[in-house]
């Protein structure tokens, strides 16, 4: 049974220490705040230690085990590739355990405190923090930023145990490689290890309830990701559902349904469910102390505060916040600087990028065609492929397009959609542009290097504008 302490004071308070809490925290304390940070697991949070970061060193490994066994186009035989598996996700963890401690150096750096336990809100602000030995400790703040994240959304009827039914959260460390996985949800995690599976040779099926995979990119982009893997042996079920999972010893069976009903069985041994992700906002004191929330998400305005004075909150937790690293880590900023008195200018989500990191990789910036013609904007559009690119055939990777965006009137550039092996490096250009309200004009007139693969931005705000010259 947990004793409360006598009551502690701190000036500004985080919440949580993912890539929004750490930030934040860091941004703070230059601003002359004194900060502690409490975290119930470890500093990084989920995109750190269970997300981003590790996921990324498995696909670098899935895309190297490919470029082995493809090594041949460069004169190259590379004979007897054997796989150590649990080796590959053993160097995940590694990586995520590296950069946890990076984070540390930076709370130390920043001469943050990092109280460890978990936080509930209390009127009068104060927090209840109780560690692991279910001590209690009081902690009065003047100011609070509420940044606990989210975790994985599950099904009743799709029971997750870790070793054959997964979530992002166990597969990560699972360390046996399937022969056949299934997918629930064609969103970036679904597609992400729908590729990394399947690049080590499983036999992977994703099926999604919406009319295509990744289904907040641009229609072409995701038909063009779409053909590239069932190229490859995916097989990819859109406007489909899976109605029922069936465990018997090391075997799942799934029955899925089409929208017009019909049905059809899966068998294998592995199932990930990758349907989005609920916000960490039950058991916090949210309704104690009176935050307004909107179906579970914290609604805030763009400096990132809540319905209630000095109270702030940011990341997934926040309702209508894209449920990114980037973006968490900008809000924190936000809200930092607004805690501080600071001059910001606040949250606006109309230029934030979005990344998938299968192969080809997937990203984009602004409006997609759909958007836009719902808004009624006239634009007009610049489609490049980069078999069109010297740099792209070069070094191999000719696959995908770059499709622009552009009004078409002034030539604002709206939306930037790229199909690449890099185009999570080439979407920070578009960014750039579009935040500098940018027309594609200027990007035709500015002298990109040849060869590299950002000309293909050139070609395709040229292509836009009527006035292509290599396609």
């Amino acid at each position: 049974m947990s004793t409360a302490t006598k009551t502690e004071k701190r000036d500004v308070i985080v919440l949580g220490s993912g890539p929004g809490g750490y930030v934040a925290a860091v941004r703070a304390a230059q601003l002359g705040r004194s900060v502690t940070i409490v975290e119930r697991e470890s500093l990084g949070g989920v995109c750190l230690n269970w997300g981003c970061i590790p996921s990324k060193a498995l696909l670098k490994a899935g895309q190297l085990y490919q470029d082995l066994h493809h090594s041949d186009q460069f004169g190259f035989k590379a004979e007897k590739v054997t796989l150590d598996f649990p080796r590959v996700v053993q160097r995940s963890r590694d990586v995520a355990g590296k950069l946890s401690g990076g984070v540390s150096y930076l709370m130390k750096k920043a001469k943050a405190e990092v109280v460890y336990g978990t936080g509930k809100l209390q009127k009068g602000n104060i927090l209840a923090v109780t560690a692991a030995d279910g001590k209690t400790t009081l902690y009065s703040f003047n100011d609070i930023i509420i940044a606990t994240g989210a975790r994985p959304r599950t099904l009743p009827h799709i029971p997750i145990d870790g070793e054959i039914i997964h979530t992002y959260r166990t597969i990560l460390e699972y360390k046996k490689l399937p022969k056949k996985t299934l997918i629930i949800g064609g969103g970036v995690i679904g597609v992400e290890f729908g590729y990394f599976h399947s690049a080590f040779g499983a036999e992977v099926t994703i099926v999604e309830m919406l009319d295509q995979i990744l289904p907040f990119e641009d229609h072409e982009v995701a038909q063009g990701l779409q053909r590239i893997f069932e190229k490859r042996g995916v097989k990819v079920k859109t406007g489909c559902s899976v109605k029922s999972i069936e465990k018997k010893g090391g075997t799942v069976t799934a029955t899925i349904e089409k929208k017009n009903g019909e049905i059809e069985t899966w068998t294998g041994d592995c199932v990930l469910c990758s349907i989005g992700v609920v916000p960490n906002t039950e058991s916090i004191g949210l309704e104690d102390v009176g935050i307004a929330t909107e179906r579970g998400f914290i609604t805030t305005n763009p400096y990132m505060q809540t319905s209630v004075p000095h109270h702030f909150a940011i990341g997934d937790v926040v309702a209508g916040s894209p449920q990114l690293a980037h973006v968490a880590s900008h809000e924190g900023i936000v809200a930092a600087e607004a805690l501080a008195g600071h001059d910001t200018p606040g949250m606006h989500y109309d230029n934030v990028p979005s990344c998938t990191y299968c192969q080809p990789q997937v990203a984009s910036v602004g409006l997609t065609e759909k958007k836009l013609k719902e808004r009624g904007v006239a634009y007009r559009v610049g489609k490049v492929p980069f078999g069109a690119i010297g740099k792209a055939i070069a070094i191999g990777e000719s696959d995908g397009f770059i499709k622009v965006l552009i009004d078409e009137k002034v030539g604002e550039v709206l939306g930037v959609h790229i199909l690449h092996a890099e185009a999570t490096e080439l979407i920070a250009e578009a960014g750039i542009i579009r935040s500098h309200e940018g027309i594609a004009a200027s990007v035709v007139d500015t002298i990109h290097a040849h060869p590299t693969l950002s000309e293909a931005m050139m070609e395709a705000m040229a292509a836009a504008l009527g006035r292509p010259i290599n396609t």
